[in-house]
């Protein structure tokens, strides 16, 4: 930090009063900030947005946003925050917003659509989402501006359409399909890799379930006054935590449990093995079969960069503020950092070097203290080593010769009441 304060030309020090003072001052320029960060993309405007919400689960109980609700972090007991995030066709982030921690993914969606055709102006634009995202309602909003959609149904969706005769089994191949009625486009699928996943998932349950009734059986076998209630009671209930009750049940046949496949009801789970719709508005005229399909597809760079975001050195979670300013600074300065994540990626491809390679070996840069007679003083940046010329090289930057050598404070303090109290 001392060396930021060199290069940054501070002339006093700091500490986490002026921390969190930065925070808010952040959260009360997000919008320009993001506004300028549009306007930089040029005349050119964006016709299509992909957005997807994730949740960040919170340390302590006091974040004015924090609320328990459907978490994606694994973490249970622990509240939470929602996280919106808009980025255009190419994965870049565009805005990030946050969101109580019950907020539902359909409920933050109408502020993105404001956001897009009003503060960025945008028009002709489609909003890509899952099939959790955009329903009727988000439909509906949609059209009032004149934007249209790229989503995917569900499974009880796609059984509807089936027993309707709008879609037919025979349709769902590796190859794309696509089926049109009432002004609406179905994109059909069956993802053959996915459909083997899912019969190895079924018959791994079943194994487990095969393995605790030998466990119980041998019990009951050892142990004559063991009840067989309580051994079944056991198998079922292990059943139906594997969501498999429809076509595996277990039956008593004296003191032994045995299982009972209903091949036909496990044939008719397995029917959509793989399968999957896309739905969307879009006139053929406008794009194929194949680049709605893809685009659907594109969600996955959304899904990429909350990865990055959480799991990697941009650590958006644990977040420990608790003012709602503060936790939608935090979230904006995470996704600043990943655009600057995705700036070094691109100049690094082709030294053939990962963000996190690149960064290791820039921490060899270093300055030397040189003083003079009369007392003063300055800092000389030797010459980099070959590795280190051509990661500054690719990002167009030159070092200084010298920075001044300015003595700030950097303290850091472990009690500060007054900011850390819920306001």
């Amino acid at each position: 930090m001392h060396a930021a304060g060199a290069v940054l030309g501070w002339q006093r020090g700091f500490d986490e009063n002026d921390l969190y003072d930065n925070l808010t001052w952040l959260s009360e320029q997000q919008k320009d900030i993001e506004n300028r960060l549009f306007a930089r993309r040029g005349k050119e405007k964006p016709q299509l947005f992909l957005y997807d919400v994730t949740s960040s689960y919170l340390e302590g109980e006091h974040n004015a946003l924090g609320a328990y609700g459907y978490g994606r972090d694994g973490k249970k007991n622990k509240k939470q925050i929602v996280i919106g995030l808009l980025c255009d066709a190419g994965g870049e982030p565009v805005s990030v917003e946050v969101f109580r921690g019950n907020t539902q993914d359909t409920q933050t969606f109408a502020a993105q659509v404001n956001k897009a055709s009003e503060r960025f102006g945008c028009e002709r634009v489609t909003f890509v989402g899952d099939r959790g995202m955009i329903k009727s309602g988000q439909i509906a909003e949609l059209a009032k501006v004149g934007f249209q959609y790229i989503t995917a149904i569900t499974k009880p969706q796609i059984e509807t359409l089936l027993k309707a005769g709008i879609l037919q089994m025979e349709l769902f191949a590796s190859a794309v399909c696509e089926v049109a009625q009432d002004g609406v486009r179905y994109v059909l699928r069956r993802n053959p890799v996915r459909a083997e996943e899912l019969a190895l998932s079924r018959a791994d349950k079943q194994a487990r379930v095969e393995q605790l009734l030998v466990k119980r059986n041998g019990y009951l076998r050892e142990h004559p006054r063991a009840a067989v209630a309580t051994a079944e009671k056991a198998v079922r209930a292990r059943i139906q935590q594997l969501k498999i009750d429809a076509w595996l049940q277990v039956e008593v046949q004296g003191r032994t449990l045995v299982l009972r496949v209903d091949s036909a009801a496990r044939e008719e789970a397995a029917q959509l093995d793989g399968c999957y719709v896309i739905k969307t508005d879009l006139p053929m005229s406008a794009v194929s079969t194949q680049e709605v399909h893809d685009r659907y597809k594109d969600l996955t760079q959304v899904e990429q960069a909350f990865r990055t975001c959480k799991t990697s050195h941009l650590e958006t979670r644990p977040i420990h503020v608790r003012t709602e300013a503060h936790t939608r600074a935090h979230v904006l300065v995470v996704m600043l950092a990943y655009l600057i994540r995705r700036a070094l990626s691109r100049a690094w491809v082709a030294l053939d070097v990962t963000v996190e390679e690149g960064l290791q070996q820039l921490k060899a840069l270093s300055s030397t203290e040189m003083k003079s007679k009369d007392g003063g003083s300055c800092l000389r940046i030797p010459t980099p080593n070959p590795a280190c010329r051509d990661l500054l090289q690719a990002l167009d930057i030159r070092l200084p010769d010298v920075l001044p050598n300015v003595k700030v404070r950097v303290d850091t303090r472990k009690k500060l009441q007054e900011r850390r109290n819920p306001r």
